[in-house]
């Protein structure tokens, strides 16, 4: 297990030095991005207002208080549960180059391709750390499709984010895979014993 700092957007390089179980802190800036965002992208077909290349998106549909026309100050910015999304993962990554993805819970076994592929990896936050993580974004810098508050785009700004966790990397490596694999050889040994 290694440590790193990067600082978003970044290129496939950058992610493909992550190995699943790495500790990764990550300043520059983030797109909070939710259920409702990707659907009006992929099955509605419009395209997303922010540049997503290079992205690392945070599933999150965070509870802000409007301080005027776009503007927002940040109350508690959590995040959700990833794996209903999964279906936008490749479409994500081969048509508008997302590079990291951030939730709770992670994803499942059919996102390990085409992050692999595509050069994508899966970071994995601590459940229940909503109060860190806001501290953690200095900035909410730009706010898009605001009708469909809270799962809008958003644009933040984040400084010492984390510590994440490489949960899914660039390589087929999947810690989820792996305890639920574990999950199994255990339960098959119980069973065998009773």
């Amino acid at each position: 297990m290694a440590a790193h700092r990067l600082t978003f957007p970044v290129d496939e390089a950058a992610i493909r030095t992550l190995r699943a179980g790495d500790e990764v802190t990550v300043d520059g800036h983030i797109i909070g991005i939710r259920d409702r965002t990707q659907i009006r992208i992929f099955d509605q077909g419009i395209e997303p207002p922010m540049d997503l290349r290079g992205a690392l998106l945070l599933h999150t549909a965070p509870n802000v208080r409007k301080l005027g026309p776009g503007r927002y100050e940040k109350l508690c910015i959590g995040t959700t549960t990833s794996a209903r999304m999964v279906r936008f993962t490749e479409p994500l990554g081969a048509q508008y180059g997302v590079r990291a993805i951030c939730g709770k819970g992670g994803l499942p076994d059919e996102a390990i391709e085409p992050m692999q592929r595509l050069g994508m990896v899966y970071f994995a936050i601590v459940g229940g750390a909503a109060a860190l993580e806001t501290t953690q974004i200095e900035e909410i810098e730009e706010v898009a499709w605001e009708e469909l508050m809270p799962e809008c785009l958003w644009r933040f700004r984040v400084k010492d984010f984390g510590p994440l966790t490489v949960g899914i990397d660039a390589h087929g490596n999947s810690l989820f895979h792996d305890v639920q694999e574990e999950a199994k050889r255990r339960l098959e040994d119980l069973y065998a014993r009773l």
